[in-house]
This record gives C-alpha cells, sequence and structure tokens, in this order.
C-alpha cells in the first residue's frame, strides 16, 4: 500500500472537528461550551501548543504583538497594504499580500524563528561548557550575523520597543528567565567585542517567548499576525485618497548610483564578446 493509499478516505485529525448544528471540537474541547469565553490568543496558542497560558503569560504574549504594531505606511508590508487601497483591492487581498510579506528574510518572520533558534543552540552550547564569546563568535564566522542583533535601520540606538515589553514582563514576573538573560549577555558579548551590535525586539520577544515555554516553531506560528494591527489604518487611509494618490512617486524621484543606463544593443553586442 502506497502512502497516498494509507490515508485515503476519512480525514483523520486530533486537532478538532466541526459539526454543524451540533458542536465545534478544539482539541477535544468543545469550542462552544469549554472555551466559549476563552482569550483570543489564549484560543490561538492553545491551537498551536495544545497547551494553556496563565493570564500573565498571555499579557506579555499580547504586549509583544501591541508594541510592534506600527501603522507606517512606509514599512515594507505595510506599504502593500496602502497600495492596495490605493488600487481599491479589497481589504482582504491587501492584508493576506502584506502579511505574506511580513515573511522577510531581515525584519520579518523568517528573522523570528532564526532568532529563538540561534538562543535555543547557544543556550545548549553553554550547557555543554562552551563560552559565549566562543558560540558568538562560530555563529558569526558561520553566518556573518546572528539574528536578532544589529538593526539596520538603527544601528547605534536602543531598539525602542524593548524597555516597554521588558517593563511588562517584569510587571508580570516573567522578565529574568533563562533565555531573556542569555539575550542581555549576548548583546553585552557583542558590545564589548569589535561587533558593536545592539539587541532588537527580535531577541527580546523570542527570548520572552522562549522562556515561556514556546518552541522555535511555536514562537514563529504565535508571531504570523505580530504587524497585523497596523495595516488595516494604512489601506484604510490610501483608499480615502484619490485611486492611486498613495506614494505615486516620478522614476525621477530615485536616487540611484549604480551603473550608468546603457541601451539593450550596447548590452546585447558586451554579452556576446
Amino acid at each position: 500500500m502506497s502512502l497516498l493509499e494509507a490515508w485515503e478516505g476519512t480525514l483523520r485529525s486530533t486537532v478538532g472537528g466541526c459539526f454543524p448544528g451540533e458542536r465545534a471540537v478544539f482539541r477535544g474541547h468543545d469550542l462552544h461550551a469549554e472555551l466559549r469565553g476563552a482569550d483570543w490568543l489564549d484560543l490561538y496558542l492553545f491551537g498551536i501548543t495544545g497547551r494553556r497560558h496563565t493570564p500573565a503569560q498571555l499579557k506579555v504574549l499580547h504586549a509583544i504583538w501591541v508594541n510592534t504594531s506600527y501603522p507606517d505606511a512606509r514599512l515594507w508590508n505595510n506599504r502593500v497594504a496602502a497600495l492596495a487601497g490605493s488600487a481599491r483591492s479589497t481589504g482582504n487581498l491587501a492584508i493576506s499580500a502584506a502579511l505574506a510579506t511580513s515573511e522577510a528574510a531581515i525584519y520579518g518572520r523568517q528573522i523570528d524563528i532564526a532568532t529563538a533558534d540561534f538562543l535555543v543552540r547557544a543556550q545548549a552550547a553553554l550547557a555543554a561548557g562552551q563560552s559565549l564569546v566562543d558560540i558568538v563568535t562560530a555563529e558569526l564566522q558561520a553566518n556573518r550575523r546572528i539574528s536578532g542583533y544589529g538593526r539596520p535601520v538603527a544601528k547605534g540606538a536602543a531598539d525602542e520597543r524593548n524597555a516597554v515589553v521588558l517593563e511588562l514582563a517584569a510587571s508580570q514576573g516573567l522578565a529574568d528567565g533563562a533565555y531573556v538573560k542569555l539575550a542581555f549577555a549576548t548583546e553585552q558579548t557583542l558590545l564589548a567585542g569589535r561587533w558593536r551590535m545592539r539587541m532588537t525586539y527580535a531577541a527580546l520577544a523570542a527570548a520572552l517567548a522562549l522562556d515561556i515555554g514556546l518552541s522555535p516553531r511555536e514562537y514563529y506560528l504565535y508571531m504570523l499576525p505580530a504587524f497585523l494591527a497596523g495595516m488595516p489604518p494604512c489601506f484604510i487611509e490610501a483608499d480615502a485618497r484619490p485611486e492611486q494618490a498613495t506614494m505615486p512617486w516620478r522614476c525621477s524621484a530615485i536616487v540611484y548610483q549604480g551603473p550608468p543606463r546603457r541601451h539593450w544593443r550596447e548590452q546585447n553586442a558586451s554579452d556576446h564578446d
């Protein structure tokens, strides 16, 4: 029997099911009876992890989302939502596209999982007896960077979100876990060496989530809607302007410092030389 034949027929699931006119089951619990009063984030995380979280943990995880909700249409993913509004697309398409571009490798979800992965590996290496200096040096030699450190848009400044979220985490007794300590120790190692990289929000958020008990993959899935709240305002504002009036920049407004313009025939001739 082939793999597909073995899975043919009734869909088998352990995460839940819908029974129209009767009930809905969410990870073994009746959604409309046992879970109907759940906080949305509590339900979302229960779906991801299969675990419920305490009010203190949920407050910190809510804060991680809230404090990175920037309604600025110049940001790469919000720009997608705004331009979709300018083109008179639907809100659903605009936000879905903006969330898809949030997967970016420099600023978005790929950084989240890479940061969490680094912290988990670094913690294991420390437990095995390696020094943090050696761990940091090896990571930089292998990847030329450490995810969660060195903010491209403000290299020398502290991330404006970190102090706010850390203060709230401290008020909930969740600011001194092993991963948070490691995140700060890594920053000090980088600042003391020749690298001079400050910790970004990605490192602090990942450390807090890991201390709460999320795995790197669970953390990545939890962070999927993190930028969502800032997107609808950008879409709405662009939709309220005249059509195509959001960021209608001329090509002449672009500051370009690369190779000079060449005609196609010149390029084609050089390719055959």
